[in-house]
C-alpha cells in the first residue's frame, strides 16, 4: 500500500479477480517434467493444517538433530486410473483413446461397452492421459470422480511403452512421490463480492471524509477521462485459481500402513481412508477441496536440501 487513497494497492500480478472456472484447475503440463519414466502430478483432497512433530536432519540447519514442530498441510490422495489416452501432434491434440469403462465414470461422462485400443499407427509428438481419482472411498461426499489431464515424463516410446503398463491399475500417490519439492494448484476460499478495503487492502479513509470511509479517495482524473482496471472496486473475492511453488514432501504412506487419524477425525473433514500426503507449510483452498500436486517447476537448492523425520503429528 502507498497511499491513504489505496490506487496503488493490490498486485497486479492477480488480474484478472474472477471467479475460477473449474474446482480442480488444469496444468499446463510443457514445462514440468521430471528424471526417468513416470507420471508428473497427482490430486488429493485438502484434510486440513497440522502441526507435525519432526526431527531436523537438515546440514547446517541451528535445530540440526533436533525435535521441532512443523507447520503442514494434511492430503488425502485416493488411488487414480487411466480413463483416456491423448495424443499430441504440432502442439494440437490429434486423437483421443477412451481405454476404460468403470462405472463410477457414469455420474461424470458417457461411457460405452467397447473401449479403444492403442494401436501401432498413431502419428504423435506427445502423449498424456486423462486420469479420474476415486473420491468415492474418501470422506469427502462427492459422488462424481475428477477428471484431469496428466502429463508423463520420458521420451515420446517410453511415455507410450509405461502408459500401456498402467492400463487398467491403481496408480498410488506413493507410486507418484516420495521425497523432495513439489508445487500445488488449488482454489483458494470463496468470499462472493467484497469491497476494496477486504478485497484490495486500502487504508480506511478519515471518519470525517464525505461519500464514505470504505472506498478509494478517487477512482481517476480528469484526464484521461476514464476509469482504468487498476483503480481498486468492488468485485470477486476469492475462488480464484492459486499456485504454491516449492512445497518440501514431509511424509507420503497409506494408512494401511500407519494410522495417521485423530480421535473423532480431523475437524471439517473427517477419517482419512486412503493414501496420504504430508506437505510443509499451507496450501490454498478450503478442506474437501480437490488439489492438483505437481513436481516442482522451478525447485530451489536451499530448500530441497532440508530434510526432516516424521515423528508423529498433532
Amino acid at each position: 500500500m502507498t497511499d491513504n487513497n489505496g490506487i496503488h494497492s493490490g498486485s497486479l500480478q492477480f488480474y484478472p479477480r474472477v471467479r475460477a472456472k473449474k474446482v480442480v484447475p488444469s496444468v499446463n503440463w510443457k514445462p514440468v517434467d521430471k528424471d526417468g519414466v513416470g507420471f508428473l502430478g497427482f490430486v488429493g483432497y485438502k484434510v486440513g493444517m497440522v502441526s507435525v512433530w519432526t526431527k531436523d536432519n537438515s546440514e547446517h540447519s541451528m535445530t540440526k538433530g533436533k525435535r521441532i514442530v512443523v507447520p503442514a498441510t494434511l492430503i488425502e490422495c485416493p488411488a487414480m486410473k487411466i480413463y483416456s489416452v491423448r495424443f499430441y501432434k504440432n502442439g494440437k491434440a490429434s486423437k483421443d483413446v477412451v481405454v476404460s469403462n468403470d462405472k463410477i465414470l457414469k455420474k461424470s461422462v458417457g461411457i460405452s461397452k467397447k473401449i479403444g485400443e492403442l494401436g501401432e499407427d498413431i502419428d504423435f509428438d506427445d502423449v498424456r492421459v486423462i486420469m479420474y481419482s476415486g473420491v468415492g472411498k474418501t470422506g469427502v461426499g462427492k459422488k462424481k470422480c475428477d477428471l484431469i489431464e496428466i502429463g508423463v515424463s520420458g521420451d515420446k516410446d517410453e511415455k507410450l511403452a509405461f502408459i500401456r503398463d498402467n492400463l487398467g491399475k491403481e496408480i498410488s500417490v506413493t507410486d507418484v512421490f516420495s521425497d523432495g519439492l513439489v508445487d500445488v494448484r488449488g482454489v483458494t476460499k470463496g468470499f462472493g463480492t467484497q469491497g476494496p478495503v477486504k478485497r484490495f487492502g486500502i487504508a480506511l479513509k478519515d471518519h470525517k471524509s464525505e461519500k464514505g470511509q470504505r472506498r478509494p479517495g478517487s477512482l481517476a482524473p480528469w484526464h484521461p477521462a476514464r476509469v482504468t482496471f487498476r483503480a481498486p472496486q468492488a468485485g470477486q473475492t476469492g475462488y480464484h485459481n492459486r499456485i504454491g511453488y516449492n512445497n518440501l514432501i514431509l511424509e507420503v504412506g497409506k494408512v494401511a500402513d500407519k494410522d495417521i487419524n485423530r480421535k473423532g477425525g480431523f475437524k471439517h473433514y473427517g477419517v482419512v481412508k486412503t493414501d496420504y500426503l504430508i506437505l510443509k507449510g499451507s496450501v490454498p483452498g478450503p478442506a474437501k477441496r480437490g488439489i492438483v500436486v505437481t513436481y516442482a517447476l522451478r525447485p530451489t537448492k536451499y530448500t530441497a536440501k532440508k530434510k526432516f523425520e516424521v515423528l508423529e503429528l498433532r
